[in-house]
């Protein structure tokens, strides 16, 4: 009887329980590596879009410089959207309505929708300044320290 049962758990194929449980806890070890990685991806990407957006309203607000004689007073977010109407996309981020406008600079900003960072490009008499403000906490994602 004792030979019989040795020759059918010799028959029967598969894993142990131990060799289920290593599996399960490598499985689990990648993920943990892998998923704060992905996670930070998308932060990137919404700064990215940020940025993007930033440089996207400077060239629509030079172009109502060209429009108005050389000047950027009187540009308005609306304008400017007319100007480049993807601006008005808030998906990724957000624009916002131009600010210190004179006859020699602008300062314009555009807010990541995700991470909350703040890009901001200044013209001052044609030199141009690009900053970055972080929002509370999180990974760097594309707001580096400093201008970007």
């Amino acid at each position: 009887m004792l030979n019989r049962l040795r020759q059918r758990s010799q028959d029967e194929g598969g894993f142990t329980l131990i060799e289920l449980l290593v599996v399960i806890l490598i499985i689990g070890i990648l993920a943990a590596i892998a998923i704060p990685s992905f996670l930070n991806q998308k932060s990137k990407a919404q700064d990215s879009a940020a940025k993007s957006q930033v440089t996207t309203m400077q060239t629509s607000i030079e172009t109502f410089a060209t429009d108005h004689n050389g000047t950027y007073v009187g540009a308005t977010l609306s304008e400017l959207q007319a100007i480049e109407p993807t601006l008005k996309d808030k998906t990724t981020a957000e624009a916002q309505a131009p600010k210190s406008l004179s006859s020699e600079g602008y300062e314009l900003e555009s807010i990541a929708t995700g991470s909350k960072d703040v890009f901001k490009l200044k013209n001052s008499k044609g030199e141009i300044t690009r900053t970055c403000e972080k929002s509370g906490g999180g990974t760097d994602g594309g707001c580096p320290t400093g201008t970007w």
